[in-house]
């Protein structure tokens, strides 16, 4: 039985929902306010960790990751310069406790109620809220009506595929909130046709991931050099570090799929074709 919750019923028992990367604003509500903040447990450890995670050195694991991607010696060394981690420097702090919210948890909201809807892929467990009697989908970051939503690969988890659990987050909304909702979105305007738009986002990386491994089928390459199969415009030194962790996850799935391999040549990898 889906747990169910109150909300908004005084100011001492008010509530913000955050995701790790817009915690900051959230968590100053909070306190301003002297409201409770709610997250999934998985956005707030990921937040957490990305507000102490700050640095004046590079760490080796990060270095790791930008070499075996493919960056150059001076690549390697202009990221470096700019310290490590400084998210948390301009961040309000996260609140020591919180309310956790979970998927299939109701809320009850004034005279509305809204259901958690979690997906995966962009952050662990980003929260949709559902309101299943007027219609409402509030998407975040997880459904965006005009771009695709980051999805990559970190140096936290190098091994893991943001990829395949996005893929499969599209899926499970198809599955759970119905097509003729008004759906609204972190960025850009409020839209309606859910699933026609879910079903272009899993068909456009379906396709990239197809071009990818035609293109790795004809000679082996490196994250980098996938740069041109995945967008659509050149990547400057401003969007290098977020081109190489999407890169990563698509060549992530496309190894869990078993159509390609990785080999380590002297700490740089290079993708080929599965025999």
């Amino acid at each position: 039985m889906p747990a169910r919750s109150r909300m908004w019923r005084s100011p001492a028992s008010s509530a913000r929902i955050s995701t790790p990367t817009i915690s900051a604003s959230p968590s100053w509500i909070a306190k301003k306010k002297d409201v409770q903040l709610w997250m999934t447990r998985g956005e707030m450890l990921t937040a957490r960790m990305i507000v102490g995670d700050t640095s004046e050195t590079v760490p080796d694991e990060a270095l790791v990751q930008w070499r075996g991607a493919g960056w150059d010696a001076e690549q390697i060394e202009t990221q470096k310069s700019g310290g490590w981690g400084r998210f948390g420097l301009v961040t309000y702090p996260l609140p020591r406790s919180y309310r956790r919210i979970k998927d299939g948890d109701l809320l009850d909201m004034g005279a509305r109620q809204w259901r958690i809807v979690t997906g995966s892929g962009h952050s662990p467990e980003h929260a949709c809220l559902w309101n299943e009697r007027e219609g409402v989908l509030v998407s975040g970051d997880q459904v965006l009506p005009r771009i695709s939503s980051n999805v990559s690969v970190n140096i936290t988890e190098p091994d893991a595929d943001p990829l395949g659990e996005w893929l499969d987050s599209i899926d499970k909304l198809i599955a759970t909130v119905p097509a003729d909702v008004i759906t609204c979105p972190a960025h850009g305007q409020p839209f309606r046709g859910l699933h026609v738009r879910l079903t272009a986002l899993r068909d456009e990386h379906r396709m990239r991931l197809y071009n990818l491994s035609e293109a790795i089928a004809k000679a082996p390459m490196r994250a980098v050099d996938s740069f041109p199969l995945l967008f659509n415009r050149p990547i400057g030194p401003e969007q290098l570090g977020m081109a190489t962790g999407e890169a990563l996850a698509h060549l992530k799935r496309l190894e869990v799929e078993g159509r390609i391999k990785r080999e380590d040549r002297d700490g740089v990898w290079w993708y080929h074709a599965a025999a």
